[in-house]
């Protein structure tokens, strides 16, 4: 089976079944506790600032069934919101939250049926990963393509074993053995918390990569913890909202550090 249809089956007979009114099961991957909705809620919102405020066409990239409230959010102002992704139930769940605002395609990120300069906006969001690392660039040309001149997207996307991961997984050790719980057996597991075929890079790759296909891009932090380090270390009785603030002020303070070390960054691109 290849990589797509081992995607694709996923979300379609896993990833996108309801568990719960507007909750699917992958949103096991999240951190759902209410000491993290602030910051989580701050973060799908930073999406937006990247976007043309504005337009006819935006693309979802990916879109899956639109899971987020937030997300509505960022084609409000648009006349549609086309929404592509290879799992048509990840589509149909989509259409009920859009109904005629959306337009529903069913095809592959890297090889998008519509013409150029087609979308005044775009975002893909944890969607590029689930290719093989050597054609992520293909999806960045393609998404880059069908973008007005002047148009800009976001994309959203995980690092591959970021600083601020790497410097906290010896302290989630410790912390294990204090509170008398086995060695992680799996680290990879819950890491990445995948369920199906993810493939992350790194800042050098993506900028090397980038760079090399000609497409002007920057990089901002969209959350800089992921829900293993939010589950960990932001407890609410140790103050976690709090430091949830002060983690967010210090990425919108020092965006470049945080966007390029922390768990996932935005990625804007734009047509000049």
């Amino acid at each position: 089976m290849n990589t797509r249809e081992q995607v694709r089956q996923f979300y379609d007979r896993i990833g996108w079944s309801q568990i719960g009114e507007g909750l699917y099961q992958n949103a096991r991957y999240e951190d759902l506790r209410p000491v993290s909705q602030e910051y989580i809620h701050k973060c799908h919102l930073r999406v937006k600032r990247y976007l043309p405020p504005q337009g006819r066409f935006f693309l979802d990239a990916g879109s899956g069934p639109v899971q987020w409230p937030e997300y509505l959010s960022y084609s409000e102002d648009y006349r549609y919101r086309v929404c592509v992704d290879i799992s048509i139930t990840a589509l149909r769940e989509a259409r009920r939250r859009l109904g005629d605002h959306g337009l529903y395609v069913v095809a592959d990120i890297t090889h998008l049926p519509f013409a150029e300069d087609t979308f005044e906006g775009l975002v893909s969001l944890h969607a590029i990963h689930h290719l093989p690392l050597q054609e992520h660039r293909y999806a960045y040309l393609e998404l880059q393509r069908v973008l007005q001149r002047g148009g800009r997207g976001a994309i959203v996307n995980g690092w591959h074993h970021p600083l601020l991961t790497r410097l906290a997984l010896p302290i989630i050790s410790l912390m294990r053995r204090l509170r008398g719980l086995p060695p992680k057996k799996d680290r990879k597991a819950e890491e990445e918390q995948q369920g199906t075929f993810v493939a992350k890079m790194t800042p050098t790759w993506l900028k090397k990569e980038l760079h090399t296909c000609g497409i002007p891009f920057a990089i901002y932090p969209w959350r800089s913890f992921g829900p293993l380090l939010l589950r960990w270390f932001i407890r609410p009785e140790w103050g976690g909202k709090f430091w949830l603030r002060v983690l967010y002020w210090l990425e919108e303070r020092f965006p470049r550090f945080f966007g390029e070390h922390g768990q996932y960054p935005i990625i804007v691109i734009w047509k000049e």
